[in-house]
């Protein structure tokens, strides 16, 4: 009789668990899947090159458990790879997701090398089988060939194109002698710590539409809807050395650097060293423009974001006109004053042999979080401000003429929503307060296409609007 019970109970026990685990999975069809998203798409995608993971949500909505019988890739010509439960592969079976939970699936894409110059579509399918049912979720990503350099001194005159993307791992160095030249629509793109040196000259010649762009590499989203741009530090950045004269860089748009432009000392201020033009120099964790006793004239220029002094400028002879130079940097607020001007006076200077500073700002916008201008008196300088709009009180005198003090210039930029626009509003105080006579032939149009002197006096800024 004994072994006759425990034999029975053996048989309802088992009963029962059978019966539970048959009853905790659902095998109705009509139990589907949902997903995070039906189409998963990667940005930009350098070809022979990884890219960082996609991330898919398989959500189960049901009250009991789903068997996915399989996941697999379908039509990617190997282009796909996932991840599932820490595994790689291309296909996996008997994946299960509880009730009222969910799963995720990474996805990883790597595209091969082709001739194509302009960027191309590839695609492909994840089939999810779920109680006889397939769901499908479409994969995309555009491939881009690109030129990789590394290790790479230019010692005779070359010229980069628009036809594909420049990767430059390391530094990238211009030898005394060479001209590096640039062509509208060129694109650099810098891995961590790149960097462009310049011993030789540099010309980057956009134009509006096609302006010259150097950035990271990174072309993806650090955030859903937005990109990595945002994030300062991802290159080196720009440097000038002591024996490079005559660069030009006409509507550039240089971002996210750790050190921005700077131009090396070289105490010599009766040769031009650098000209900027329409150009847009953006968010570095430290200064986007550094200058010391040289001679830098910019025009028509934004000069915007940093984790200290937007601009630098340290002696030497400085021209800026229709200029925005304006700090809402993220990370951090800076120490430094947006303008910061060191070199001023004989006193500073004894023992030096490098000549004072020089300087001239017109028709131009200084303003963010920080303050504007770096303190001290000007009387006795040569540095002068002519319709200028200054975040600041104060009032004019020999050295600021007609300048507007106290004053919001009201950029489009939103902080707080990562948008970044230094354009004006339509009611800014900044609209027709220049003078037109500091108009000159090189910034008479703005990085827009749009004639400053249409319908009346210039706004200050960068932007005519």
């Amino acid at each position: 009789m004994r072994i006759l019970f425990f034999f029975f109970i053996s048989l309802v026990t088992s009963g029962l668990w059978q019966g539970c685990i048959s009853d905790d999975f659902t095998d109705s069809p009509t139990d589907l899947l949902t997903f995070s998203t039906d189409t998963l798409s990667f940005d930009t995608v350098f070809t022979a090159l990884g890219t960082p993971t996609a991330r898919l949500k398989v959500f189960n909505k049901a009250s009991k458990a789903v068997n996915i019988s399989s996941i697999r890739m379908r039509n990617d010509d190997g282009v796909f790879t996932m991840n599932v439960d820490g595994v790689s592969g291309k296909t996996f079976e008997n994946v299960e997701i509880r009730a009222n939970d969910s799963i995720f699936v990474f996805v990883e894409c790597l595209i091969v090398a082709t001739g194509a110059q302009h960027p191309f579509k590839v695609e492909g399918m994840m089939d999810f089988v779920t109680n006889g049912v397939t769901q499908s979720v479409v994969l995309e990503a555009y491939g881009q060939n690109v030129r990789r350099l590394r290790g790479v001194t230019i010692d005779s005159d070359v010229t980069f194109t628009d036809e594909m993307p420049y990767v430059i791992f390391d530094t990238l160095r211009v030898a005394a002698g060479a001209t590096l030249t640039l062509d509208p629509g060129t694109r650099l793109l810098f891995h961590d710590k790149g960097m462009l040196q310049v011993d030789g000259r540099l010309l980057a010649l956009g134009k509006e539409g096609k302006m010259v762009s150097m950035r990271g590499d990174r072309l993806d989203n650090v955030l859903p809807d937005t990109g990595y741009e945002i994030l300062a530090g991802q290159w080196q950045g720009v440097r000038f050395g002591a024996g490079s004269f005559d660069n030009r860089m006409e509507y550039v748009e240089m971002q996210s650097t750790v050190h921005g432009v700077v131009v090396d000392s070289c105490g010599v201020t009766d040769r031009s060293k650098l000209i900027l033009v329409n150009s847009w120099l953006h968010n570095s964790q430290g200064n986007v423009l550094r200058s010391e006793h040289a001679w830098v004239d910019a025009y028509g220029c934004c000069f915007s974001d940093a984790g200290e002094a937007t601009v630098y400028l340290r002696g030497g002879v400085h021209n800026f006109v229709q200029c925005t130079m304006a700090n809402y940097y993220l990370f951090a607020i800076s120490p430094e004053s947006i303008l910061t001007l060191s070199y001023l006076t004989r006193e500073e200077s004894s023992g030096i042999t490098n000549p004072l500073m020089k300087a001239d700002f017109k028709n131009c916008i200084v303003y963010g979080i920080t303050s504007p201008l770096s303190p001290g008196d000007l009387e006795g300088t040569e540095v002068y401000m002519h319709n200028v709009l200054l975040g600041v009180g104060g009032s004019d005198d020999d050295h600021f003429i007609s300048c507007l003090w106290d004053e919001n210039p009201e950029f489009e930029t939103i902080r707080d929503d990562y948008y970044f626009n230094y354009r004006l509003k339509e009611d800014s105080p900044a609209i027709n307060a220049g003078n037109p006579e500091f108009v000159t032939p090189q910034c008479l149009f703005d990085m827009d296409g749009i004639n400053r002197l249409e319908g009346g006096n210039p706004a200050l800024g960068a932007y005519a609007r």
